[in-house]
């Protein structure tokens, strides 16, 4: 197994996802691969249905049974394939060293459980802790994430909590055992805008107090430019422009970041400027083609060959990749 560069925590390689379905096998990742450097962010960004939610799931290996299987590639973290090792192994890992966030608390959180009790589960099942250490320990975890009077709150049931302090709780579940490695998939979506901006700053002051690496899974590219030191962009599937932050939204080269950073409501527009928008709609999986899957919206002329045969990533610029359709790319 081929080791890591000090600074990579994480290295996803060629990570090919599918589904079996009445409809047959749909590929939902298509050869994915990025890093995730040690004490940064990396945020995933792209439209609904673009694979983003199912690369996280592949890496914890959380993905539906039994019609949900990684058929190639590689995901590096500590010298190990999180792709191939046993159940045991990755239950062992999965909590511990990498842990998740997930969209919607109130489907992440148990209801018919307190709050301190599933974070103790948590805590109990990576570590030899007593009841009473793992209690207090939950309550102190309550706290670091700015809930108050946490002892009271402990005692509590998820319906009895707002939305952000539901969130909240389960950033503390994720964090617990200190892991490594968060990845969260959306943590914002179901929030208001205010609350929205209370649990980013979180995020980023916990990262900085423990010193853990980020996978930030958005639509809203407001939210990259904030909290994010890298970002992928991904289309159909795959991932089209993999750059730091600040040189995509410098410099974007591909005719879908482009689209995407140009449908951001601007504060200098004139009154009656419209609000650019991407024509079309994401194609079904049962319709991707293996050429340059953007085409059909990009509005630009395809010759038949980039609609049949694959672009791969290419390097333009120091850490600057894009997918090699020569039009999708152009200037």
């Amino acid at each position: 197994m081929a080791e890591l560069d000090s600074d990579i925590l994480l290295r996803v390689s060629d990570l090919t996802t599918a589904f079996d379905t009445d409809a047959g096998q749909l590929t939902a990742v298509d050869g994915v691969s990025f890093d995730v450097r040690k004490g940064r962010t990396l945020g995933i960004v792209g439209e609904s249905g673009c694979g983003k939610s199912v690369t996280a799931m592949s890496i914890m290996r959380l993905l539906p049974q039994p019609m949900g299987k990684i058929l190639k590639g590689e995901v590096l973290f500590d010298g190990r394939n999180l792709a191939t090792v046993t159940a045991e192994d990755m239950r062992a890992i999965r909590g511990n060293r990498i842990s998740m966030i997930f969209q919607e608390p109130m489907t992440a959180l148990n209801p018919v459980h307190r709050i301190g009790k599933q974070i103790c589960e948590v805590l109990t099942q990576h570590n030899e802790m007593s009841p009473d250490d793992a209690w207090q320990k939950a309550v102190e975890m309550l706290d670091k994430v700015g809930i108050p009077s946490p002892e009271i709150r402990a005692t509590e049931y998820p319906h009895q909590l707002s939305g952000g302090m539901r969130q909240r709780v389960v950033i503390a579940i994720a964090l617990a055992c200190g892991p490594e490695l968060v990845i969260a998939d959306e943590p914002t979506t179901a929030l208001d805008v205010t609350i929205q901006a209370q649990i980013l700053e979180l995020i980023n002051h916990l990262q900085r107090d423990l010193g853990m690496s980020v996978v930030l899974i958005t639509h809203d590219l407001g939210v990259i430019a904030e909290t994010c030191d890298e970002v992928c962009v991904m289309y159909a599937g795959r991932v089209v422009e993999r750059a730091p932050v600040r040189e995509l939204f410098a410099n974007p080269r591909h005719a879908y970041t482009q689209g995407l950073l140009s449908s951001i409501p601007r504060l200098n527009g004139t009154p009656k400027s419209e609000l650019q928008t991407i024509d079309g709609m994401v194609p079904a999986l049962s319709e991707l083609k293996p050429g340059c899957r953007f085409a059909p919206r990009s509005g630009r002329e395809h010759a038949p060959e980039l609609l049949v045969e694959r672009q791969s990533l290419k390097e333009i610029a120091s850490d600057h990749w894009v997918e090699a359709c020569p039009v999708c790319t152009r200037g």
